[in-house]
């Protein structure tokens, strides 16, 4: 027996499942033997010849198993068990959350309770290294990608944003049973929403584990890749479509009254294009892409003390660059727009996620 530590004592594991196998047996039997207390199992709605393993586990004083009558997915299962410790174990000080096919080893789940416990207020999050040998390829692609989506999109710099091995200290299981998800895109909303909380993750090394003959077997990948990656996709849109309006008012302004207008001309089209595609904007980012639960006119006020100098800026380069090309064709100064603008997008949405729509502290 594994010589008990904190974290078995004062931490309990959350263990969603459906239908599990053999493998389920021996990971709730490596956390019986090491000493854990609490072990919060959920049945998300197995299937009648896969509950003799839940029964099993049952019979132990140490688990506490809680069913789904249906499958309701993954995030829903760990709402579930996160609202079962809130409500009855109160002296558990946080919360492990592991997968039951064996991926997450013993060492590596005591290690990253013990880390939690020692620094107190950060989210411990497991971590693999893909760059070893014999990961399966479609999951080295799948995550470097979305690490790489997470960075550029959300200035989250996470090494691995699949990890299901995640340490949670208790006061903040409360906030994450409110998080939209109930599949596989919970996990990734989690640590998306983790940021606009202010609540800071540390990484914690793990060893990565793979079964060749039965790698990923509750995880689609196109349609729960296609769950994780609309998240994603909700600025690009936002964005896109403020730029459709921005850029078609600019064209129109520059055909129709560039002549009565003289050398003013790109200044006011990008002035009344970008008043309008703002607004839309702001309203798009404010309620569908950033979800803004604070105040509406702070984040107004914050949005256009960033794009009025924006605009300026854009105005200027364009009217600069128009200049220096000789150019009078209007659709040339609405090339020359695009790519000034486009420059512009990345340091607009930086600003936007980490100061407009900010969560209040």
């Amino acid at each position: 027996m594994m010589e008990d530590k904190q974290c078995q004592k004062e931490l309990a594991i959350v263990l969603p499942s459906l239908d599990p196998d053999k493998k389920f047996s021996a990971v709730v039997e490596g956390l019986l033997t090491s000493g854990f207390a609490h072990i919060v199992i959920v049945d998300d709605g197995s299937s009648a010849g896969n509950k003799a393993y839940f029964e099993a586990a049952a019979a132990h004083e140490q688990c506490h198993v809680l069913t789904h009558p249906v499958n309701r997915g993954k995030g829903a299962a760990l709402k579930t068990a996160f609202r079962y410790v809130l409500e009855n174990l109160p002296a558990v000080k946080g919360v492990i959350t592991i997968d039951g096919d064996g991926q997450h080893l013993l060492p590596d789940i005591i290690a990253c309770g013990e880390k939690m416990l020692a620094l107190g207020d950060k989210v411990v999050l497991g971590c693999r290294d893909f760059n070893q040998p014999g990961i399966p390829p479609r999951s080295v692609a799948g995550n470097k990608t979305t690490s790489r989506m997470f960075r550029l999109c959300y200035g989250i710099k996470l090494s691995d944003t699949q990890t299901g091995l995640r340490a949670i200290p208790r006061q903040y299981l409360e906030r994450f049973c409110g998080i939209e998800g109930e599949r596989f895109e919970y996990e990734t909303n989690m640590l998306l929403q983790m940021k606009r909380m202010g609540i800071d993750f540390a990484e914690q090394p793990i060893e990565t584990v793979y079964d060749p003959e039965d790698y990923g077997s509750h995880y689609n990948a196109v349609k729960d890749s296609w769950r994780i990656f609309k998240v994603m996709f909700k600025f690009l849109v936002s964005s896109l479509s403020s730029l459709l309006v921005d850029m078609g008012l600019f064209y129109l302004i520059m055909r129709f009254f560039a002549s009565r207008l003289g050398p003013c001309a790109e200044l006011v089209a990008t002035a009344v294009a970008r008043a309008c595609s703002s607004f839309f904007n702001f309203n798009a980012n404010n309620k569908v892409v950033f979800n803004n639960k604070g105040s509406y006119r702070r984040a107004l006020l914050r949005y256009y003390c960033l794009c009025i100098p924006q605009m300026l800026v854009s105005a200027g380069l364009v009217t600069l660059i128009n200049h220096l090309l000789g150019n009078t064709a209007p659709f040339i100064a609405t090339l020359i727009k695009l790519v000034v603008d486009t420059a512009l997008f990345f340091i607009s949405y930086t600003i936007q996620r980490e100061w407009v729509f900010a969560a209040k502290k």
